[in-house]
C-alpha cells in the first residue's frame, strides 16, 4: 500500500469551541468535498490514502471530529450528537463553504444526516445547507438496526474464518520476531469482520477510537429513529452499501426509500470498506453521481 501523502494544506479550526484537526487534499480551486470519517472517536487518516482517488478532480475537506486523532481535548465535558452537529456546522462554514458537497462514511455518514436534517429544518440558522451527500455504508439510522449490526459484527468475529486467522498469528511467534508486525497484525485481525475478505483487513491504514468518546455518542442517541425525519432532506443523495457489510442492507434500502432524492448502489463484492475492497467501482459511482446531481441553489 503506497504511504499517505501530506496534505497540501492543514491546521486547526477557528470557529470551533475547540480546535479542531484538518487537512485539505487536492487542487485549490476544484469543486470541494467536505469529507467525514467514521467512528465516533476515530480520526480521518484511516481513510487514506484510497479516498485521495476522489482528489485528482476535487478539494478534499478532512477533519478529525471532536475527542478524536489531532482533535482531542482535555475538556471531560460528554461529546454527543449534538456535539458533533454544532461543530460540523461551524466546520462547513469556516473550510467548506457553499454550495455544500459531504461525503461520509460509516458513522461519518449517519452525523451527515443528522446534521442535514437539522438543516433542513431550520433552513437560516447554523451552517450551511447540504446540496449533494455521499454515503458510504452509512451506519444504520435507527437503533434496532443497530442492533442487528452489532449481532452481525460480533458473529463474524467469532467465526471460523477469523479465529483461523488468530490461531496462524499466534502459532506464528510473529510478536517475539516483530513488535510492531504483531501488533499490525492484531489490529487487522480486529477489524477483519467488517470485510467480505478478512485478509483485505491489512490494506486498511490502522486507526483508534476513543471509547469514551464512542460511547458518549452513542448513548447520546438513545432508541433513535431517523428514518421520518430524513424525509426533509431536500437533495440528492447517492447511498453505498457492501454487500457483505455487517450493517444489514436493509438498512441502506430503508434510508433510500425514506429520502426524497436518493439512489442506492450495492457494491456487490464489498463489506463495510468498499475503499479498500471496491474502490474503482465505488469512486466511478461517486464521480459519476457529482458529475449529473444538480447543485441547487439555497
Amino acid at each position: 500500500m503506497p504511504p499517505i501523502p501530506p496534505p497540501r494544506a492543514s491546521g486547526f479550526t477557528k470557529t470551533t469551541p475547540v480546535p479542531l484537526y484538518w487537512a485539505a487534499y487536492g487542487p485549490e480551486g476544484a469543486p470541494r468535498l467536505l469529507v467525514l470519517h467514521g467512528g465516533p472517536g476515530a480520526h480521518h487518516d484511516y481513510l487514506l490514502p484510497q479516498m485521495l482517488a476522489l482528489a485528482a478532480r476535487y478539494e478534499l475537506i478532512f477533519y478529525d471530529q471532536r475527542g478524536g486523532g489531532q482533535s482531542k481535548t482535555e475538556d471531560r465535558s460528554p461529546i454527543t450528537w449534538e456535539t458533533h452537529v454544532a461543530d460540523l456546522a461551524l466546520v462547513a462554514r469556516e473550510l467548506a463553504g457553499e454550495p455544500l458537497s459531504i461525503v461520509g462514511y460509516s458513522w461519518g455518514g449517519l452525523l451527515t444526516l443528522l446534521y442535514a436534517v437539522e438543516a433542513f429544518e431550520r433552513r437560516s440558522e447554523g451552517g450551511p445547507i447540504p446540496t449533494r451527500l455521499v454515503l458510504i455504508d452509512p451506519a444504520p439510522v435507527t437503533r434496532s438496526l443497530r442492533a442487528q449490526f452489532e449481532a452481525n459484527f460480533g458473529e463474524r468475529q467469532a467465526g471460523a474464518s477469523v479465529q483461523r486467522l488468530r490461531e496462524e498469528l499466534a502459532e506464528s511467534g510473529l510478536r517475539e520476531r516483530d513488535a510492531e508486525a504483531y501488533r499490525q497484525r492484531a489490529f487487522e485481525l480486529s477489524v477483519a469482520g467488517y470485510f467480505a475478505d478478512p485478509r483485505r483487513a491489512r490494506d486498511l491504514t490502522p486507526f483508534r477510537v476513543i471509547g469514551r468518546v464512542q460511547q458518549q455518542v452513542w448513548e447520546s442517541l438513545g432508541d433513535f429513529d431517523l428514518l421520518q425525519r430524513v424525509e426533509q432532506v431536500d437533495c440528492p443523495v447517492l447511498i453505498l452499501h457492501g454487500r457483505h457489510d455487517p450493517i444489514p442492507l436493509e438498512a441502506s434500502e430503508a434510508l433510500a426509500r425514506a429520502l426524497p432524492d436518493a439512489r442506492l448502489v450495492v457494491l456487490e463484492q464489498s463489506g463495510h470498506v468498499p475503499y479498500v475492497e471496491e474502490p474503482d467501482t465505488l469512486f466511478r459511482e461517486i464521480e459519476r453521481f457529482l458529475e449529473t446531481a444538480p447543485v441547487q441553489a439555497r
